[in-house]
């Protein structure tokens, strides 16, 4: 039971980063509205995940999931369900008729979150 409140934790922990990053695209995004180059957007998603992975250990400097073994299942899981997430939320505000950017995908939503992760998995203590 202690593993999957710990692997919630987590997962809670990308989704959260997720929207914030998303709102904030969102907030500061239009008056720049262009198409840029997907494998640069792919990059600064993941330099975002890592970013705030990092900003994540400051504020939970420990490891949310304590056994080594759930460790990498968080890892790899996740990340997944993360970017399922994002991928629901793009549809969602697609059939709403509002904007969507590329974190509103599986792809680059997986990408911010799989970072988030691994700084985590790395660094956390």
């Amino acid at each position: 039971m202690e593993f999957i409140v710990e692997l919630l934790l987590e997962f809670l922990l990308q989704i959260v980063g997720e929207a914030l990053f998303e709102l904030g695209l969102h907030s500061v995004a239009e008056p720049f509205r262009r198409e840029s180059n997907p494998w640069l957007a792919a990059l600064g998603y993941t330099l975002f995940g890592a970013a705030f992975g990092g900003i994540s250990l400051w504020l939970l400097p420990h490891h949310m999931v304590t056994s080594a073994l759930w460790r990498w299942v968080n890892l790899i899981v996740t990340p997944l369900a993360a970017g399922l997430c994002m991928a629901q939320l793009g549809a969602w505000r697609a059939r709403r008729g509002q904007a969507v950017f590329r974190i509103d995908s599986f792809a680059y939503g997986y990408l911010f979150a799989l970072s988030l992760a691994v700084v985590r998995f790395v660094w956390a203590g």
